[in-house]
C-alpha cells in the first residue's frame, strides 16, 4: 500500500461531502476526513448508519461532521437543489465530492439481465451522479482547491463477462469524468479523477465474491493514504487521471 503520512492537519477548513459515507469506504473516508480537520457532510440513504458514523467522529472530532439523508434512487431535481442550499447556507463553499455511493446489481449476461436491475443501476450509479455534481458545481467552483472524484472500479475500464450494469455504470463515470476534468482543465481549480479502490473487505466485495476469504483482503481503512493525497494539497498534480489505489506510487512517479 501507499506509504503516506499526512500531517493532522491535511484537510483543515475543507469541506468535503461523502455519498455512501454509511458504510465501508465511504465510512472510512469520512472518519479519516473528520480526523484530519475537514468538516465532512455524511450522505447516505440509512439514517442509522449515518448516525452511527456521525457518533463515531463526534467522539473524536466533535463538531467536523453532519448528516444529509437522501436515497439515490429516489432523488430528484429539488432533493439536490435543496442539497446545495444546504451546503451553501453552512459553508458557501465545498471543496471536496467524493461519489462512493453505488449498487452491484445482478451477475448475470447481458441476455439474461433484469430490466429493473439494470434501470435501479443507472439511476443509482450514473443519473445520481450527474444530476448532484451538476447541482453542487457552483460550490466546487467557489473553492480554491476542489476536489471532484469519482469512484470507479476495474470492470469500469476492462470489463468482463456477466458484470452488466455494474461495468457499463463505471464505464460511464470514466466517460463523466473525463468529460468534466477536459472542460474545467482552464477555467478553474477543481482536480477531478476517477479512483479505482481495487479489491477490499466490503460488503459489496463479499456479495460479489461470497466464497473469497473476506480476511485476504485490504481493509477500507488501509486504502486512506491514497484517499487523503488526492484530497489534500497535492492532490493538485492529478487532473483527469484514472488513478488505481494498487499502484499508486508508479502513478505518482510518472507525474512527477
Amino acid at each position: 500500500m501507499f506509504d503516506y503520512s499526512p500531517a493532522a492537519d491535511l484537510l483543515a477548513d475543507r469541506n468535503i461531502l461523502i455519498t455512501g459515507a454509511g458504510d465501508g469506504i465511504g465510512r472510512a473516508l469520512a472518519m479519516s476526513c473528520a480526523a484530519h480537520g475537514a468538516q465532512v457532510i455524511l450522505l447516505g440513504k440509512t439514517q442509522s448508519k449515518l448516525e452511527s458514523v456521525y457518533d463515531e467522529i463526534e467522539s473524536s472530532s466533535p463538531g467536523k461532521a453532519i448528516i444529509h439523508p437522501l436515497d439515490l434512487e429516489t432523488a430528484n431535481i429539488e432533493d439536490y437543489a435543496l442539497l446545495a442550499s444546504s451546503v451553501d447556507e453552512h459553508w458557501g463553499r465545498l471543496d471536496g465530492l467524493v461519489h462512493n455511493a453505488s449498487q452491484l446489481g445482478a451477475r448475470s449476461p447481458i441476455q439474461f439481465y433484469p430490466d429493473s436491475d439494470w434501470t435501479r443501476l443507472m439511476q443509482v450509479n450514473v443519473n445520481a451522479v450527474f444530476a448532484m455534481t451538476k447541482a453542487l458545481l457552483p460550490s466546487l467552483l467557489q473553492s480554491p482547491h476542489g476536489r471532484l472524484l469519482f469512484t470507479s472500479s476495474s470492470v469500469g475500464r476492462q470489463s468482463r463477462a456477466h458484470w452488466g450494469a455494474y461495468a457499463v455504470s463505471k464505464f460511464a463515470l470514466e466517460g463523466l469524468m473525463q468529460t468534466m476534468a477536459d472542460e474545467l482543465e482552464r477555467t478553474s481549480k477543481i482536480r477531478i479523477n476517477s479512483i479505482n479502490p481495487g479489491a477490499t473487505k466490503t460488503k459489496m466485495r463479499k456479495d460479489a465474491f461470497p466464497a473469497e476469504d473476506p480476511q485476504s483482503l485490504p481493509t477500507a481503512q488501509s486504502l486512506m493514504p491514497v484517499y487523503l493525497y488526492l484530497l489534500g494539497p497535492l492532490g493538485t498534480a492529478f487532473h483527469g487521471q484514472a488513478v488505481n489505489v494498487r499502484g499508486f506510487e508508479e502513478q505518482l512517479e510518472k507525474l512527477s
